[in-house]
């Protein structure tokens, strides 16, 4: 047999380690991995694990040719390996490198057998079909118009989410630390087939977050993404609502692909232009309906109608009277603000303790309890909103705890009555003041 690949990039021999130098010799019967052994190894008949002396086995050299009958393997790939290391065309340089053939025979070799061999055109061009079926799997950044090129941590960066125009690529990839997980793979011959097909799950699972990796970058490059300020602008041309309507739908775009999401937006911005055109000629059947039949008629009946709007609003409502109809001084307020109003001047808000309007006096016409009262239990009762019944029952509660305990606090008082605490302190300031109660 006969090896065209570089021996270094195979195991070192399986017996004493050291680098294959041609020949070596291939078992037939052990791998994968290949098993290989030196001259002197194998002819001392090393066996290790299953490897036996007696194995069939194949002499791995290069001694022989391919393409020319005066050139070898070897000769081949050192003329390749000299060819890549001083390029094209420094033949001199290749042929020192080669030792064992001149400038000429190292020219004339190469261009008759790698570039104008009709089989080597055709394998090309198989392999650049090949390429050209597969090119929708790869996913390409091309270069956008002029792109941002913002500083390390800067604002622009960030909105950039870390996107380098330089290389067309992000700073952190997502999934960024995917490749951990392959760090400490390794795989040897000893490993069972359990733990080999755990090492193969691992690695389909790599490759599955490589194509989310990818699938992501696809979506920021198809939508535009990158340069997000230009996104931006690109929204604002849009009414209001369109623009409600895209923030919402951004999500669903990497579902739909940028041409069909953009023919969604669009679809729904001349929906906002009709709705305009709807509630325009509404307008207009309006101003028909009024007997209107020009427009500088219907500017005379815009304003007009704005002005009876503005009356209208100003107009003195009768349940805004009722409020203060029975508060002599809140009425008067009330009328002061209905002729700033009216003047065009800005109104004074109505006074107020609670930031909330006063209550008018309680009217205790007919109200049970009443004739019991003195004048000043009459005003407490109309000022506080209190019923003349409920009052003489708190009045007497009072009374009689007072007498029980010699003397009375507001706490004790809050205690037995309850109900508004700013009420209960009114009737309590009031006994106290009348002398009807003592304090504790």
């Amino acid at each position: 047999s006969f090896a065209l690949d570089d021996p270094s990039d195979k195991p070192p021999c399986r017996g004493c380690s050291s680098y294959l130098m041609e020949p070596y010799i291939k078992c037939a019967e052990c791998g994968p991995p290949p098993f290989f052994l030196c001259l002197q190894c194998f002819t001392r008949g090393f066996e290790y694990k299953k490897h036996q002396s007696d194995h069939t086995y194949e002499i791995m050299t290069s001694d022989f040719p391919v393409l020319d009958p005066s050139w070898t393997a070897q000769e081949e790939m050192a003329l390749l390996e000299a060819v890549m290391d001083c390029g094209f065309g420094n033949w001199q340089d290749v042929a020192n490198q080669m030792c064992t053939k001149t400038k000429e025979e190292c020219e004339k070799h190469y261009m008759k057998h790698f570039i104008n061999n009709p089989l080597f055109a055709s394998t090309l061009l198989n392999l650049k079909q090949a390429e050209a079926k597969t090119a929708d799997t790869a996913i390409p950044f091309h270069s956008a118009d002029d792109p941002p090129r913002p500083t390390f941590d800067s604002l622009l960066s960030q909105d950039m989410a870390g996107y380098m125009p330089a290389r067309a690529d992000f700073i952190e990839e997502f999934d960024n630390y995917a490749e951990w997980d392959l760090r400490d793979i390794d795989f040897v011959e000893d490993d069972s087939d359990i733990l080999h097909a755990l090492k193969m799950a691992v690695v389909d699972i790599y490759h599955s977050r490589l194509k989310e990796r990818q699938r992501r970058k696809k979506i920021i490059r198809d939508h535009g993404l990158i340069n997000l300020r230009k996104f931006q602008l690109m929204e604002r041309r849009y009414p209001k609502e369109v623009q409600d309507l895209y923030e919402t739908m951004r999500r669903f775009a990497r579902i739909v692909g940028p041409v069909e999401h953009d023919k969604f937006i669009e679809s729904h911005a001349w929906k906002t232009v009709e709705f305009e055109l709807r509630r325009e000629i509404k307008r207009l059947q309006e101003y028909r309906t009024a007997g209107i039949t020009n427009f500088c008629s219907a500017r005379t009946y815009d304003h007009l109608k704005k002005t009876r709007e503005e009356e209208r609003l100003k107009r003195t409502m009768l349940s805004e009277v009722l409020q203060y109809i029975q508060d002599s001084s809140a009425c008067q307020q009330w009328l002061r603000r209905q002729a700033d109003i009216d003047s065009g001047l800005s109104p004074i808000p109505m006074a107020s303790n609670s930031g909330r309007r006063s209550a008018p006096p309680l009217n205790l016409t007919g109200l049970p309890g009443t004739e019991k009262l003195n004048e000043k239990e009459k005003e407490l009762c109309q000022m506080v909103r209190l019923v003349p019944g409920a009052y003489l029952e708190y009045k007497s509660a009072l009374l009689n705890e007072c007498n029980k305990q010699g003397g009375l606090r507001l706490a004790q008082a809050r205690a037995l009555i309850k109900i508004d605490v700013n009420k209960t302190r009114k009737i309590y300031d009031f006994l106290i003041r009348e002398g009807y109660i003592t304090k504790a």
